[in-house]
């Protein structure tokens, strides 16, 4: 999935959107989303900004068992670039 990857670190709106959507019900994604992104927010191409996206469309336990890699992405979320963001989620 080839895109143009300034689009989303040259708007604002979509980093502080971003951000807003990884504030979690259940603490621990909140802090391990949180800190991913405090971490790696400005270096996000757009594929994985799509992943983390479409990881957050889950549910916190969904979300959760993906992260501590319980299970592996099914559906929407069975793509490389979801599979390799959830391998930079669980080193974090």
């Amino acid at each position: 999935m080839e895109t143009n990857h300034s689009a989303h670190q040259s708007d604002p709106a979509n980093r502080s959107r971003l951000r807003w959507r990884a504030r979690r019900g259940l603490l621990e994604n909140d802090i391990i989303l949180t800190r991913f992104l405090d971490a790696h927010e400005t270096e996000l191409t757009d594929d994985e900004v799509d992943a983390f996206t479409r990881l957050l469309d889950l549910s916190d336990n969904d979300l959760m068992d993906l992260v501590l890699a319980r299970k592996e992405p099914r559906g929407d979320t069975d793509l490389p670039h979801v599979h390799a963001l959830l391998q930079r989620l669980r080193l974090a």
